[in-house]
């Protein structure tokens, strides 16, 4: 792991408030995440290494109804670092409870690597994609279309229907465009190696990066390869993302509000979900 130190979360400051949501207030709002989140850092093998104190006046925030628009959240982290697992726990944990909730519109995913611009002709010619990837580079930023990610989610937290692309990963290069219609909702939540890089950073509300052992990320870096079938070149291909994600990914972790652990349990990620989704539902009074 990278070595940071756990952030302590009461550093972010209570303010006093009158404000109610029901017969809850502010104060109260924030007594129980703060509850919620030092409960989890001192629990052994914490989903957190590190989370920044103004991170819980901010959730509070959007809980409250304070800050009245939909919400974003990006993670990013290297390849093989558990971000996409560590999305779809979340996107899952959050879906079932709209359903038993009869809720609806409530988290949209957009997937970052959906944005890849289409090299399908690329691949044709170099008569493979292993052969391919030798000589082009997916692991820079320049390799995605961000701006029309960008676009598309100011879209989606404007309230407007947006078509999202689709990137066929099996190893052809090709981007369908306009491939599926999403609408607007509470939560707009993306992944990606960049999603905390330059272009794309600032439309999200939180920032999250995933980090992992070098060791742990390479033995699940081959696992993928061999099903992308990438053969020879794999060990080409990893050095050259490991190479690049020195560059462009492991610095945004500095933006980050929250780091988590690739290598957490994933039923401590749910049971934390759980219980965030507990105290909306009961500030909300969904029954």
């Amino acid at each position: 792991m990278t070595g940071i130190t756990v952030s302590d979360v009461k550093t972010s400051k209570v303010k006093n408030s009158n404000k109610s949501y029901g017969k809850f207030n502010i104060m109260y709002i924030k007594d129980r995440l703060h509850k919620i989140f030092e409960e989890e850092i001192s629990s052994q093998n914490s989903i957190f290494i590190k989370v920044n104190g103004n991170v819980i006046n901010r959730i509070a925030s959007f809980i409250s109804g304070d800050i009245n628009r939909a919400c974003s959240i990006g993670i990013a982290g290297e390849t093989a670092s558990g971000k996409s697992t560590v999305t779809f726990d979340i996107i899952n944990k959050i879906q079932d409870f709209a359903e038993n909730k009869s809720l609806s519109d409530i988290i949209t995913r957009i997937n970052i690597d959906d944005y890849y611009y289409d090299r399908s002709e690329m691949v044709k010619e170099a008569g493979s994609f292993a052969e391919f990837a030798k000589h082009y580079d997916l692991d820079i930023p320049e390799a995605l279309e961000l701006e029309l990610m960008k676009e598309h989610m100011s879209r989606l937290l404007n309230g407007e229907e947006v078509y999202l692309p689709k990137y066929d990963m099996s190893g052809t290069a090709k981007r369908y465009d306009n491939f599926s219609l999403v609408k607007p909702s509470k939560i707009i939540i993306s992944e990606g190696l960049f999603a905390l890089t330059d272009k794309i950073v600032d439309a999200f509300d939180f920032k999250i990066y995933v980090d992992v052992s070098t060791h742990v990320q390479k033995e699940r870096f081959y696992v993928r390869a061999a099903e992308r079938d990438l053969g020879d070149s794999t060990e080409e291909v990893y050095q050259n993302a490991s190479r690049k994600a020195q560059i462009y990914v492991h610095p945004t972790m500095a933006r980050a509000d929250i780091i988590l652990s690739g290598e957490a349990d994933r039923e401590n990620y749910k049971n934390f979900i759980n219980k965030l989704i507990d105290l909306i539902s009961e500030i909300h009074e969904i029954s």
